[in-house]
Parts: structure tokens; sequence; C-alpha cells
């Protein structure tokens, strides 16, 4: 992966200072593996199994909630009180067969100077077993999920002060690499530097276009 420099990331001198922030999904992984599908599907069955609901309601509830909260997941916690355990660890059960060890990723991994680091809405044990799959594992210092954020999902500009305050990132010299358009609104109102990774995802065409979008591949 080749990202264009940017004019608020540090010099050469300063490179040790760096943060690279990657999404996981469909963003570390291509998104015709179709791996998140999977997780969709989980999302449906879990909601049918628990919430009683016929497959078709099930899977409109499902959307409702990942519209409006940011995750599926945010919407049975806020609505109906689920512990959020219980749930991750349902969603998550999936054949991760379908991606492979990616040397191409790892090699350009390895050309970014500075700290990398995850920021996702699944779970650390979900981004360890994608990361395991691919080969990268090893340039990642953090893991910081779901969990992490108290629950709080991306695009909510919250999570996003959270990791840079826990983490002693400084926004101007940090890039999000992210396939959610709509995520990079508050990394950009933050003051990092963006790439989005194109998509064909449900959700690609929120804020798909603005001031946000400071790089694409």
């Amino acid at each position: 992966m080749t990202l264009p420099p940017r004019p608020r990331l540090p010099k050469v001198g300063e490179a040790d200072e760096r943060v690279w922030i990657f999404d996981l999904d469909n963003t570390l992984y291509p998104a015709s593996s179709n791996l998140f599908d999977q997780v969709d599907q989980r999302m449906q069955a879990f909601i049918v199994e628990h919430l009683k609901l016929p497959p078709d309601q099930a899977k409109a509830t499902q959307k409702h909630f990942y519209r409006t909260y940011g995750t599926t997941l945010r919407g049975l916690m806020e609505v109906h009180g689920m512990a959020p355990e219980i749930f991750l660890d349902y969603v998550h059960q999936i054949d991760l067969t379908v991606i492979a060890a990616n040397p191409a990723l790892d090699q350009a991994l390895a050309g970014l100077v500075g700290r990398k680091l995850i920021f996702t809405n699944g779970s650390v044990q979900h981004a360890e077993n994608v990361m395991s799959r691919l080969g990268i594992a090893h340039h990642f210092e953090i893991i910081f999920d779901i969990a992490a954020a108290g629950y709080i999902p991306k695009p909510d500009r919250a999570s996003y002060d959270l990791l840079l305050q826990r983490h002693a990132i400084d926004a101007t010299k940090a890039c999000m690499v992210e396939d959610l358009p709509r995520n990079l609104v508050p990394a950009h109102a933050a003051g990092m530097t963006t790439v989005l990774v194109s998509g064909n995802h449900e959700l690609t065409e929120i804020d798909a276009e603005g001031p946000h979008i400071h790089n694409r591949t």
C-alpha cells in the first residue's frame, strides 16, 4: 500500500513521531473476501435467536441499529441492554480461511516508519485472528477495540479522542486509513491525515465526498 505524503506529517528527522492508525475489516484485507459478510450474517442470526424475531425483521433491525448507532452492538446495548461480550463472541465465530497471508501488505507496512495501531469497532480477539491469518500482527503495538473505547463506536468523536489521549497521539502527526468515509470525518476534525480505502460497502455512500478525505487508494 503506497500512501502519498501529506504536509502535516513530520519531516524525516521526526519520522519516529508518526502514527499510522488502521481500521481492520475491509481495510487490511480485501472486501472481496466477503469476510465481514459472515459477521453480518452472524449478527442477524444473533438477533433472531436473542430477540426472537423472524429473519426478515432481524435483518431490518440489525441494519437500523448499524446506521443509527454506529454498530449493531451499540443499538442492542442501548435498546435492549444486551451484554456486549455475548454478542462479540457469537458474531466473530467465522471462517477465516477466506483470507490468506499477504506478503505484499507485510512489506508495505514495514515501509511505514512510525507507530502502527489498529482502531476497530470489533474485538481484540477478532483483530488478532485476522492479523494472524494475514501475517502482519508483528507490525502493530496496539489494538484499540470496541471494549477499549467503552463500547462507543466509530464514528462517535468520543472514541477518537479517547484513543488519542490514552496513547499519547498527536493527531497532526497521525494518518488514519479506513474504508468507511463517515469514519474519517472525526479523524479529519481531530487533525489527522486521512486515507480512504475504496470499497462497495453499504455505508460507503455516506460522506463519500468532502474535505475529510485527503487520499484514496
